[in-house]
């Protein structure tokens, strides 16, 4: 099963670029997508169905325009679910698609945002989401939580990590959050098979930030200890433009 994940920055932006095309040739048995800023109602058939192929499922933010997260699958999941949480579910931030006992999610996590103004929001997201993932291994689930963090791990995840220690993203208590996460045995599977640096996921659109490769890796594909054995390959598709994101890919057996 090959699962792509990317923070699209608006999908009808990206459909213009040849989104659908992209998707087609993809291959992936199931594609996340982050900052639709977008709802069903406003998007092509084309868009809604790419190729014939994929259905569509989409948790859409209140304000028009913002965030959201969408799953597009070649298989009819089981059941598509969001947090349960109106404190994220009006900002759409989570969609969950069940196949057997596999659950995937799309998530697209709060940016935390200058002086931390969001922080509180944040941090509460995430609390939300790992006693989430633990509420689905409880009930037999293996778990790929696909998504834009909005956190750089560790000094090797970002270009600049000394000059960012005070910036969103990169603050103290969203990199303790991520030590808690993998406290509690969720593995990241980019790490799991790479430990080189310059590895990123996400540049800034000023100052040429990703022809010179100065950017952060923000994006994860984490699963839960049972499934790791069966993830064969975790990589990023740093060559897929489009976005100020770039895809990542893992294959399950």
């Amino acid at each position: 099963m090959k699962i792509i994940s990317w923070n699209v920055n608006g999908i009808r932006a990206v459909e213009k670029k040849g989104f659908i095309d992209w998707l087609v040739a993809s291959g992936a048995d199931v594609v996340c997508i982050q900052e639709t800023k977008a709802n069903p109602s406003q998007l092509s058939p084309e868009l809604l169905a790419p190729g014939g192929m994929y259905k569509s499922f989409f948790s859409s933010a209140k304000r028009p325009g913002y965030s959201g997260t969408a799953i597009f699958t070649k298989t009819e999941p089981d059941s598509v679910e969001v947090m349960g949480d109106d404190r994220f579910d009006d900002e759409g931030r989570v969609t969950i698609a069940k196949y057997g006992k596999l659950a995937v999610i799309s998530a697209y996590f709060p940016n935390s945002q200058d002086a931390g103004a969001r922080l509180d929001y944040k941090i509460a997201f995430c609390d939300a989401m790992l006693q989430k993932c633990d509420q689905l291994v409880a009930d037999g689930f293996d778990l790929v939580l696909c998504g834009d963090y909005n956190i750089a791990h560790k000094p090797i995840d970002l270009a600049n990590p000394k000059a960012n220690e005070g910036n969103a993203g990169y603050l103290p208590e969203e990199r303790a959050w991520m030590d808690k996460f993998t406290a509690a045995g969720y593995v990241d599977t980019f790490r799991h098979f790479c430990d080189e640096p310059k590895q990123y996921t996400w540049w800034s659109y000023r100052f040429h930030a990703r022809e010179k490769n100065i950017g952060w890796r923000i994006d994860y594909q984490c699963v839960n200890p049972r499934l790791l054995a069966k993830v064969k390959a975790s990589v990023i598709l740093n060559e897929v433009t489009g976005s100020d994101h770039c895809p990542i890919l893992i294959e399950v057996e």
